[in-house]
């Protein structure tokens, strides 16, 4: 996708036919999570090549995840990453059952028998005492670590996997302006402070000028005509630094630029890791594949947030014959299997 990053030359956005309407959706969605943005002078202009790298960033993402995995029972005791994730293939049903999103994805395209998902979950890595065969000894008393999964989530579907990966880029690039907004919190923090302190010492000359009741009766140390000229002179610097501070103009353009700079810059503020493992059929881990089952390699997302979150996932088909029916109690249902 090395169109994206032909599509800027300096402020001037020269953007390619099949990327515009890529591109505008997603200045739109930027524009609706933080519609002061378009106060901003030029501010498409500005946002287009940031939106772009964002973009390309994305794709290069979403093209580095292997292929989805086939959810189903059926498939839950050939797949090593199935059962990995889940401890019977029944956990595995009630797990898709029980999202809302996946099911309502279905009563939206009434012909679809699949749909294509996000799964993500948690990942805990814990060390316990287990228990293992040493040459013809049981010990019970092993140092082990095993790997969890839990809180499953399947928030995002298409109804094919193109569907799905322009989703994914979708909340990619909402994922990025929200960290824009996050930094902008921190500079209007940054704006109060200054504005506090500016005000501090604005109060300190005035008391110096001899201001308020001083004026009139007087109080404090005399100030020279010397030293009153100096302190009226930053009075006046004072008065600019404050109305500079307090400018919408600047306030809106230095929105727009932080936005910007997180856009451009995708991959300090989110990415993918991965981690393998050599795991057993009880998800102990073992220091090669020759004692374990399969040596896994494990897809980590960074989310941003305070503090930031490690999410593991998987792309998945989950079919609609799966799903367990509607109405019940899931985990009685679950029974009945």
């Amino acid at each position: 996708m090395g169109i994206l990053s032909r599509l800027f030359h300096r402020d001037q956005v020269k953007i390619a036919p099949q990327e515009s309407a890529r591109i505008n959706e997603a200045l739109e969605r930027i524009l609706a999570m933080h519609p002061r943005l378009r106060m901003a002078r030029r501010y498409r202009e500005r946002l287009a090549p940031a939106v772009a790298a964002s973009l390309q960033y994305a794709d290069d993402l979403i093209g580095s995840l292997p292929a989805p995995h086939e959810a189903s029972a059926d498939a839950w005791s050939s797949d090593p990453y199935l059962r990995a994730f889940f401890a019977t293939p029944e956990d595995l049903v009630q797990a898709f059952s029980r999202s809302q999103e996946l099911r309502e994805h279905f009563e939206r395209n009434a012909d679809s028998q699949e749909a294509y998902a996000v799964l993500g979950m948690t990942m805990t890595e814990r060390h316990v005492l287990g228990v293992a065969l040493e040459g013809d000894t049981m010990r019970y008393d092993v140092a082990q670590t095993t790997v969890c999964f839990g809180d499953y989530r399947v928030r995002i579907c298409g109804r094919t996997e193109s569907d799905l990966s322009q989703e994914i880029e979708r909340r990619l690039v909402d994922q990025l302006a929200l960290e824009g907004l996050a930094r902008l919190a921190e500079d209007r923090r940054e704006l109060l402070a200054q504005g506090r302190k500016l005000l501090e010492t604005r109060l300190a000359l005035l008391q110096r000028k001899g201001a308020g009741v001083r004026s009139m009766v007087g109080g404090g140390a005399v100030v020279e005509s010397e030293e009153l000229n100096r302190v009226h002179a930053q009075i006046e610097e004072n008065n600019r630094n404050l109305a500079a501070l307090r400018a919408p103009t600047k306030a809106i353009d230095l929105e727009l630029e932080r936005v910007c700079e997180v856009l451009s810059e995708p991959a300090m503020h989110l990415y993918l890791t991965k981690k393998r493992l050599c795991i057993d059929l009880m998800n102990v881990v073992h220091e090669d594949s020759a004692q374990a089952g399969h040596e896994i390699e494990f897809h980590l997302v960074r989310i941003p947030a305070d503090p930031p979150q490690v999410r593991a996932f998987a792309l998945v088909r989950f079919s609609r014959l799966e799903l367990l029916p509607g109405g019940l109690d899931v985990d009685e249902a679950i029974r009945y299997l």
